[in-house]
């Protein structure tokens, strides 16, 4: 399964943990593919840097992340769509990479995303036990 991950997913598990961090937890246990292109790449690493700063230790763990996710996602070159879908027009490239990469299904928590669940047969899901149709996670004891 190729699943592509929104930003705020990403770094909420990446810095924080919680849910979002067992969906990166389920990505290293190899339970899907994650699928990147260079502006969502570029995205991650933009975000983790804004939100490590006053926190400079955090930098090194988001350069390293960044690092990982180039070496082992499915990174392809998304053609911009031709058209907007989502109300945000940034969050069209979380999309295009989908379509890239035939990948069914982008987790986020962002409400423009979510509500064009649907669309190309992608669907949005959010990072939450209980979903009606959650990512599988592992539960971790």
């Amino acid at each position: 399964m190729k699943v592509v991950v929104d930003t705020n997913v990403l770094m909420s598990g990446l810095l924080f943990g919680g849910v979002p961090g067992r969906v990166l937890s389920a990505w290293s246990e190899g339970v899907f593919r994650l699928v990147v292109s260079p502006p969502v790449l570029e995205e991650y690493r933009r975000v983790g840097l804004d939100l490590s700063k006053g926190r400079e230790p955090l930098i090194g763990l988001v350069e390293s992340f960044v690092m990982m996710v180039t070496t082992h996602a499915l990174m392809l070159d998304a053609r911009p769509l031709d058209v907007g879908v989502s109300a945000d027009p940034d969050d069209d490239m979380f999309l295009a990479a989908a379509i890239a990469g035939s990948a069914q299904i982008i987790v986020s928590r962002d409400k423009h995303l979510l509500q064009v669940t649907g669309w190309s047969g992608i669907e949005v899901l959010k990072p939450r036990p209980g979903h009606p149709k959650p990512l599988p996670l592992h539960e971790h004891h």
